[in-house]
């Protein structure tokens, strides 16, 4: 059965279905912005010179910048009907540059329902991958999904 428009409430998913976000382009501003918000001026994320030495022969963005990208063009998939992010582990495989142009495949590994939150827990396995078609990282992750507005859980039963 095809989905509806997004946001996907926790009856929507089951397991085995695969969902496909749309694409963004890693820019210079990421890379600079995720730096000075988190403090990681690493010199292979900033300092072209410094990077050209490395094995990546350049400046790579950072790996968890690469995994909230792609949480982020998973999220509106999500959005209103997510109480929690209750987990999230990562693999990054392949380096990620400004002007590569990541996506990320999902799949539906388990999902549990909960009475007190009416909804239940997913899980997702997501595989992000560059513009060549490459997997650059693997993720999973766990979220609290309701099965309606997540701002409508005050009505669930504790």
């Amino acid at each position: 059965m095809p989905l509806g428009k997004p946001p996907y409430s926790f009856d929507d998913f089951q397991v085995g279905m695969r969902i496909e976000s749309p694409g963004l382009t890693v820019t210079e501003a990421h890379i600079i912005q995720f730096a000075g918000l988190t403090g990681d001026f690493n010199p292979i994320h900033v300092d072209e010179e410094f990077a050209r030495g490395t094995v990546f022969g350049g400046r790579v963005a950072h790996g968890l910048l690469t995994l909230s990208l792609s949480i982020g063009l998973f999220a509106p998939l999500v959005a209103g009907t997510t109480i929690a992010l209750l987990e999230a582990s990562a693999r990054f495989l392949k380096p990620v540059r400004a002007g590569d142009t990541i996506h990320v495949a999902s799949e539906v590994v388990s999902k549990r329902p909960s009475d007190k939150y009416d909804g239940g827990v997913v899980e997702f396995r997501h595989e992000v991958r560059n513009q060549r078609g490459e997997v650059v990282a693997t993720a999973e992750t766990r979220l609290l999904i309701s099965r309606g507005p997540a701002n409508s859980i005050g009505n669930a039963r504790s």
